[in-house]
């Protein structure tokens, strides 16, 4: 841990960097979380993970978790929220290359990439979706509901504090409930992926046994997004550097028709084209009627979120089963780490802003949880599909990053390669990728793993994670 003081690197005394001599933090990304906290009314110093780096398209760099008391602001973490990773396990026999391509045939012919443009919802299941989270799967496409306990917050969080579904069907926009009946339970190219590996170690052996995973099992690692409607809701308020045409055309109708239209006063009227309207995404202030819209609209992304990504789960385990004749496919943990969550941070209450980072509550703080209160939560520290992944638990050390851990160790591989620190795979395994264009799939060579084990000391050495398990790739559709 390396928390840094102004005098020592002309960046603020509150941030708290966790890196490593080979992988240091980006100075330039470092200075730009540094002017974007150096006047925020912070509940604890904001954290900088390792695979710390920026993205062209984001506001803030990705890898930090930033808490603030008393104001909420959506340009820390992703545009759209709940984007996340799960693991699911399964009971077959490692498949040959036959049953492989066969399982990704099915993906792709059930979740098609360009995605069709017929509804996949109607506008009450929106709302369900909205309100309801993963339950909404479990009833419309049979998700397990034993799944739920691996979901955070159990794939919901309550709306009733904010008005309930009955306020919901009045203040959602019209449009957003419609475009969000499109694209619903999909996947995609990009850095989203469906991933088949292969359990290669088991480190915390009590851990696995809990969490239900074995040396040698076979498990589908998945990242996917939190749909339609979060990327909606997080253009609706402020504007985003990410902001495609089609929906700044939208957007340019919808945004006055919710915020100015429903104005109850003329300060009201001024309080929302200020923050608004102002060409950005200024600070929210938590207590009154716009901090009340804002998190009721964070809320609604999450739910939306969690029932994305269950009805995923459920889409393939049907698949699974098809192909490879899997009896039962076992949800072991799904992370988000696009959040905003209002949670206690140092004894008080604090917004706490997660960009491309999960949360890790130690054991002490799930005491009510059937399996975390042992383990501590589950979460999922990711290579890439050329290296091996972990599953982790959160461990007592994870107070100091804000409850936060890396979401993934994509940038830090690519640093070690390009740095000559990492090299391919010394016993030459190679991934067979398959894509969405149909073409034929082609095998990749791996690389070692320094690059992900290194995100893993950082992160292990401070005890803010402890390894349980550690997974190889052999496939993936992406």
């Amino acid at each position: 841990m390396n928390p840094l003081t102004l005098a020592e690197e002309d960046v603020a005394a509150d941030v708290r960097v966790f890196d490593s001599p080979s992988a240091p933090a980006d100075p330039a990304a470092l200075m730009l979380l540094s002017a974007g906290v150096a006047d925020a009314d912070l509940a604890a110093p904001a954290a900088v993970l390792p695979d710390f780096h920026m993205k062209d398209d984001k506001e803030m760099p990705s890898s930090i978790a930033v808490a603030t008391t008393e104001t909420i602001r959506p340009t820390m973490t992703c545009c759209s929220l709940n984007c996340g990773m799960g693991l699911v396990a399964l009971d077959i026999e490692r498949p040959g290359a036959g049953h492989i391509a066969r399982f990704y045939d099915r993906v792709r012919e059930r979740m098609p990439y360009p995605p069709s443009y017929r509804p996949r919802l109607t506008r009450e299941e929106v709302i369900r979706c909205a309100t309801d989270g993963a339950q909404f799967a479990v009833d419309r496409f049979g998700a397990d509901p034993a799944g739920l306990d691996r979901m955070e917050e159990g794939g919901r969080l309550d709306i009733e504090r904010y008005g309930g579904v009955d306020r919901v069907r009045r203040e959602l926009p019209w449009s957003i409930q419609q475009l969000s009946r499109l694209r619903f339970a999909t996947i995609g190219p990009s850095n989203h992926f469906i991933e088949l590996q292969q359990v290669e170690e088991i480190i915390d052996p009590e851990a696995a046994a809990l969490l239900g995973v074995r040396e040698g099992q076979v498990t589908l690692q998945v990242h996917g997004g939190g749909g339609a409607l979060a990327g909606e809701l997080g253009v609706l308020f402020g504007r985003r550097k990410r902001f495609p045409k089609a929906m700044r055309i939208q957007m340019a109708l919808q945004k006055p028709l919710y915020h100015l239209k429903g104005a109850r006063s003329a300060a009201e009227l001024n309080l929302r084209r200020r923050l608004y309207f102002s060409g950005g995404f200024p600070p929210v202030d938590r207590e009154g009627v716009e901090g009340e819209r804002l998190m009721l609209s964070t809320v609604l992304a999450m739910n939306y979120g969690f029932a994305f990504r269950a009805a995923v789960y459920s889409i393939l385990g049907e698949l699974l089963q098809e192909s490879f004749g899997a009896g039962e496919s076992k949800l072991v943990v799904d992370s988000p780490h696009n959040t905003i969550y209002e949670e206690e941070i140092d004894g008080q209450s604090a917004i706490v802003h997660r960009h491309n980072a999960a949360r890790g509550y130690p054991a002490s703080r799930m005491a009510d949880h059937p399996v975390f209160s042992k383990t501590g939560q589950a979460l999922l520290v990711p290579g890439t599909n050329r290296t091996s992944s972990y599953l982790c638990v959160a461990g007592d050390g994870a107070e100091a990053s804000t409850y936060s851990v890396s979401h993934g160790a994509g940038s830090n591989i690519k640093h070690f390669v390009n740095e000559g620190l990492s090299d391919t795979d010394p016993q030459g395994r190679k991934t067979l990728r398959f894509r969405y264009d149909g073409q034929d799939p082609r095998e990749v060579e791996q690389l070692d793993d320094r690059g992900v084990d290194d995100v893993l000391q950082v992160l292990g050495g401070s005890d803010i994670v402890r390894p349980v398990a550690r997974m190889r790739p052999f496939a993936v559709l992406n």
